[in-house]
């Protein structure tokens, strides 16, 4: 995300971080190469502009000029301005009713239907139980959507197949949340051009009846500055409390979501980023920002890997690894867990300089590589993972036929594996001998 602007901002850095000493003159081109980047990402030209002009008086200021390091001042006041610009807090949601009622809306193809599933999924995470209902009447097969997505979320989802009174769904689903304890309703709506007016008061008439806390505007992120007039045209009808950017993954640029909070002051409360259930994350202006700088995000990591990884797993996982008895099932397992984590661009996009380190790098090749890897284990019996040892020439043809690979690549795999596990019995007995040394390392 935001490759586009990401790349350009870099550039720029380079020769800020270079500067000795900061004035009007010296800094102009990086200003305006700055600029350029905004407008090029897409970004709502009166908001660059004024974005620039903020930036352009504290970085000419006696603050700056006096600092030690000019140019990474200069950087800080960016980032600073990016972080203001996007909405400088998180805004989670507000469901305080029992039930707490969120409407989706937004136009055809933004994506409501996915973004409901995945808000359901985010809110059950939470300790809350959501209950998904099919307000869409008008598109065909979006109910039969919503019911798949909650049984693949394993989520209840409130469907009325041929009714097209939109409130009555509503109350009724309202009445049946009460009944089973659901206390977070999410009403997925049909999809609707701003300028249509019968099927805008619908809504209209769908928030007077459920009083929802919450309506969010859902957004494709590659709309562009299109984005700022729906929002702004959706939010004079139903008085929106936020927005949720979807396909934030997919769009290079991303100037929808710098332009929104400016221009609309609704904040951007979640992103969908990439396909699966778990690709949705709140929104959080600072660490957005530093994702643009090129910073990482680390925080958001370490979030993605607590909710990936089992703790108890891991510590198992640690105690075979110790005694030298980790197998190709349990590496099985940790390649998988490595997949729940995202994809290999996802994850390096979120440590410190890895924007750079994407540029020219084809992770592709080890996303095959991996998917490769667990194929020939999973082409083995459960005996052949456990006790790689049994693997004779006959075993090795079979497997490797059944993961369509070659002998040759199936042995270097298999050599690789062995080459880990003896070293992991080495740093096993190094431990132990520490131990009975009161952990100091033996002088040689």
């Amino acid at each position: 995300m935001f490759d586009t602007l990401s790349g350009k901002l870099q550039n720029v850095f380079k020769n800020l971080r270079g500067l000795g000493k900061i004035s009007e003159s010296n800094i102009s081109d990086s200003i305006r190469d700055v600029r350029l980047a905004l407008l090029d990402a897409d970004v709502n030209f009166k908001v660059a502009r004024d974005f620039i002009e903020r930036v352009k008086e504290q970085a000419v200021g006696q603050q700056v000029i006096q600092s030690i390091q000019p140019g990474q001042q200069i950087i800080k006041i960016i980032h600073d301005e990016l972080v203001n610009l996007l909405g400088s807090a998180n805004a989670g949601l507000e469901l305080s009713g029992n039930p707490g009622c969120v409407m989706l809306v937004g136009l055809h193809g933004s994506g409501k239907t996915t973004s409901a599933g995945k808000l359901a999924r985010w809110l059950s995470k939470q300790g809350r139980h959501p209950l998904l209902v099919a307000c869409d009447v008008y598109r065909p097969a979006a109910m039969e959507q919503l019911e798949t997505l909650g049984r693949q979320l394993e989520l209840p989802v409130f469907v009325r197949k041929g009714e097209t009174d939109v409130l009555k769904i509503a109350r009724e689903s309202l009445d049946f949340a009460r009944t089973n304890h659901r206390n977070a309703v999410i009403f997925d709506t049909a999809g609707r051009l701003q300028i249509d007016e019968p099927l805008v008061q619908e809504l209209v008439r769908l928030r007077d009846l459920v009083k929802p806390e919450e309506i969010l505007l859902v957004l494709d992120a590659a709309t562009g500055q299109e984005a700022v007039n729906v929002a702004t045209h959706f939010d004079r009808a139903l008085q929106l409390t936020g927005i949720v950017l979807t396909r934030l993954d997919g769009d290079a640029r991303g100037g929808a979501a710098l332009s929104l909070k400016a221009v609309t002051g609704k904040p951007i409360k979640f992103v969908g980023v990439g396909e699966k259930s778990e690709d949705f994350e709140p929104f959080h202006p600072e660490r957005m920002a530093s994702r643009i700088l090129g910073m990482g995000d680390v925080v958001s990591l370490v979030e993605r890997a607590a909710e990936a990884v089992d703790l108890d797993e891991a510590k198992r996982m640690e105690e075979k690894m110790r005694k030298g008895q980790f197998t190709l099932e349990d590496f099985l397992d940790q390649l998988r867990q490595m997949r729940k984590l995202g994809s290999l661009e996802s994850i390096v996009g979120l440590l410190p300089g890895g924007s750079e380190m994407l540029q020219g790098a084809d992770l592709s090749k080890s996303e095959k590589e991996f998917r490769r890897m667990e194929g020939m284990i999973c082409a083995m019996t459960p005996q052949e993972r456990r006790h790689p040892q049994i693997l004779n020439a006959r075993r090795r043809q079979r497997i490797a036929k059944g993961s369509g690979v070659s002998v040759a690549e199936l042995n270097n795999l298999l050599n690789k594996f062995n080459q880990m596990q003896q070293m992991m019995r080495k740093m096993g007995k190094l431990q132990k001998m520490m131990k009975r040394m009161g952990g100091v390392m033996p002088r040689l």
